[in-house]
């Protein structure tokens, strides 16, 4: 099978609860999903419905209570042996966009997109000029040296989307990222974001409120009572 029809990510009867009181709220119930590499996902839900509960499962940040996430072949689970060969396959194969960011603002543009390689253990010429290259596409090649402090809300993301894609991952995932910037800003970034896969053919799972953003990713299915529908 070629790659470019291969599935990178599988969810099989993903279920999670929390303990609230005495008793447990059930938030998701039954998920399973398939993506294949190149294509894009997007899910919506009111607020507080558990899609970024649900992405906290597909990114292993979080255990389910039942069910199995594959990335591409490999079933990830609790086991000692797959939690050390996690680490090591999370930093080649997935990326994260979140909402807010989360840049180090110790550091500059340069370093914080820099920072994801060096945890994967990519150093010298060729990873810093990826990263450089990355930032000019995002249009931010003229402020390699700035600070997060310095930047607007676009722009750090902009920054953020080059760090996830420093490693080119296999699978992008992306919660609200355009939710803290204005409409015709997260526009902008969400284009970088669905070219910038398609041109990597990095498979993309995107949680959004926007129902345009939503519209512009292969398939879209809604997260309700906990379950996911087309």
């Amino acid at each position: 099978m070629s790659n470019s029809i291969r599935v990178v990510l599988r969810a099989d009867g993903l279920a999670k609860s929390f303990p609230f009181e005495d008793k447990r709220i059930h938030v998701l119930e039954d998920i399973n999903l398939s993506l294949e590499s190149g294509k894009s996902l997007s899910i919506r839900g009111d607020s507080g419905c558990g899609k970024t509960t649900l992405l906290n499962l597909l990114s292993r940040i979080e255990s389910a209570d039942r069910g199995t996430v594959k990335w591409q072949d490999y079933e990830m689970n609790a086991s000692k042996e797959c939690a050390s060969k996690e680490g090591v396959l999370r930093a080649y194969f997935l990326g994260v966009v979140y909402q807010a960011y989360y840049l180090i603002p110790e550091l500059n543009v340069l370093e914080n997109v820099l920072i994801a390689a060096k945890l994967a253990g990519a150093y010298g010429n060729e990873i810093n000029d990826r990263a450089r290259e990355l930032l000019s596409k995002m249009g931010m090649g003229n402020k390699e040296r700035q600070i997060p402090g310095k930047l607007s809300g676009g722009e750090r993301q902009r920054v953020a989307i080059a760090r996830a894609m420093i490693n080119s991952p296999k699978l992008i995932l992306a919660d609200e990222p355009t939710g803290n910037l204005d409409e015709r800003t997260g526009g902008e970034v969400m284009e970088l974001l669905l070219e910038s896969c398609g041109e990597q053919k990095t498979a993309l799972v995107l949680v959004t409120h926007n129902q345009k953003f939503a519209e512009a990713t292969d398939q879209t299915l809604f997260l309700k009572e906990g379950k996911l529908q087309n």
